[in-house]
């Protein structure tokens, strides 16, 4: 079975939102890289040319300020940042394919080359206005943005009133020709719920687009080409870096850009777009917008610490638990919660008691029974034509699910599988028909351990995107190869007959599960 792919190297492109560098790296950050990731090794193995990128944000005031505090240069904390995400991805074991800052030389050229262009277009003008002005979000404000009794929301933190000059952004031109593009591909924002809601937000007019910021105010940014007085507004530099990192690849147009739906409107679904279309650029194809998590049923947030102590089960627990519990736990587009009784339940029931108990009881099995071996399936009754069918229904299921992007009913359709290769060996009872002389109990022992052979090279070869350091290790101690592509490996065979498996392997060893921090 092929999940539908054609196995031709066409390319993909893949990006999440880039990091602001002014933190440490915690829940939200490490979901979305997983989850990118898992997309990018699902098709790279269903055969297309990937190109996965992610990056960081470097620019902006709260980045000058925390500099200031420290008594050091801005590059040096941005340098300093940069280490300790990379440092995420490793630990994530993320396979992306660049990583860009927004202080590279080749971005800066890109973003002044946009802004140029839009000022000779004359779609860039100067202008003086007094805003409401979020030093947190680094934006300017409307009514529109308040709260129904007129206060601020929280995620604004302190707003004050500013009269300054700037330059603008012809944003508003713009909006008739985003809601036609949003209502013409219904597959442009995703879920699609959510492009429900940035269509409710463009029935009211827009404002022009502020896209500066005064050096007086702000020097750490890249400035305008046209006033070196003045620096870009950070939302400006930081979207355009989706581009920078392909100018010079023929990759454009992004199939993915995978974002939290705190910044999909107005950023990345109003603005972005916008921007490209006033530069005669094609707008990305998808926006795949994931929701927020809490962790213990509380607020995850970077005062109470806890949206960072989760990353202590990478540690604990290992990078492929920690990335299958993030992949099914949360539905993309829903919110989801981090719980350390659910991530230690999944870990003793799916992972252990599950996975690695089958695993370990076929190694067992063989071991004993065909000195290592797997051995031929000499009988084929209902069960195992039962346990058949079901793979080829639940590797369906799980493909159907994947080009929605919706990896925990993917894995939920495997697990279906897995239970059910459990309750055959249970039904089977190989340590039964082992002790038995009569060759029909022969027959269905050698067809019950091949049968789980097979179904395990199975699993392990559709998991490999989410789990691979774990599928690598389960099919190598069962005697198979690492599979590089699904091209001709997730069809029922009899491939692993003979193949040597290893004498034991403990796939999830038992561990303690990190202090749990409580929120305040």
């Amino acid at each position: 079975m092929s999940l539908g792919y054609s196995f031709m190297p066409s390319p993909f492109y893949i990006t999440t939102a880039i990091d602001y560098a002014n933190g440490s790296p915690h829940l939200g950050h490490a979901y979305e890289k997983v989850l990118s990731d898992v997309i990018s090794r699902h098709m790279r193995m269903g055969g297309r040319k990937v190109h996965f990128l992610t990056g960081l944000d470097e620019h902006g005031q709260k980045v000058q300020q925390t500099a200031q505090k420290r008594g050091v240069e801005p590059q040096v904390l941005v340098d300093e940042i940069a280490a300790v995400f990379k440092g995420m991805l490793g630990d994530l074991n993320i396979s992306h394919d660049d990583y860009i800052r927004t202080t590279e030389p080749r971005h800066k050229k890109v973003v002044q080359g946009f802004l140029q262009q839009l000022f000779d277009q004359g779609l860039i003008y100067k202008g003086q206005k007094t805003d409401w002005y979020s030093t947190r979000q680094e934006q300017f404000l409307t009514d529109k943005d308040r709260a129904p009794d007129g206060s601020w929301p929280e995620i604004y933190g302190e707003v004050t009133q500013t009269t300054e000059e700037n330059y603008y952004f012809k944003l508003t031109q713009f909006q008739p020709w985003l809601i036609e593009h949003i209502r013409s591909h219904p597959e442009f924002i995703t879920p699609r719920f959510r492009q429900n809601q940035v269509l409710e937000f463009l029935k009211e007019p827009m404002n022009d687009l502020c896209i500066s910021r005064p050096k007086t105010r702000l020097a750490w940014g890249i400035e305008l080409p046209f006033d070196t007085s003045f620096v870009t507004y950070v939302w400006f530099d930081a979207l355009t870096n989706y581009y920078s990192a392909v100018a010079d690849k023929g990759l454009w147009p992004a199939d993915v850009h995978v974002i939290g739906k705190d910044i999909l409107s107005p950023p990345h679904a109003v603005y972005w777009p916008c921007m490209l279309k006033a530069l005669g650029i094609e707008p990305p194809r998808q926006l795949l917008v994931h929701g927020w998590w809490t962790v213990n049923n509380q607020k995850a947030s970077k005062s109470a610490g806890n949206a960072a102590d989760t990353l202590g089960f990478v540690a604990s627990h290992g990078a492929d638990a920690f990335r299958f519990y993030l992949c099914r736990e949360m539905v993309v587009g829903q919110d989801a919660d981090f719980s350390t009784i659910t991530f230690e339940n999944r870990y003793k029931a799916d992972l252990g008691n599950n996975l690695g108990n089958l695993v370990n009881r076929l190694l067992n099995m063989v071991g004993r029974n065909y000195a290592g071996a797997i051995p031929a399936a000499s009988a084929d009754e209902e069960l195992e034509q039962d346990l058949r069918r079901l793979w080829d229904d639940s590797v369906r299921k799980y493909a159907e699910a994947f080009a929605e992007y919706q990896v925990s009913h993917a894995l939920e359709a495997l697990w279906v599988f897995i239970s059910a290769m459990n309750a055959y060996i249970e039904a089977r009872a190989p340590w039964k028909l082992a002790k038995s002389a009569d060759a029909a109990d022969r027959a269905r022992l050698d067809s019950c351990l091949a049968h789980v052979a097979e179904g395990l090279r199975l699993v392990g070869t559709l998991l490999t995107p989410v789990m691979p350091a774990t599928c690598a290790k389960l099919l190598t101690n069962i005697g198979r190869p690492v599979a590089a592509s699904f091209e001709g490996q997730l069809t029922w065979s009899a491939v692993c007959t003979g193949s040597n498996v290893a004498e034991k392997c403990i796939l999830f060893p038992p561990v303690e599960a990190p202090q749990e921090t409580s929120a305040t």
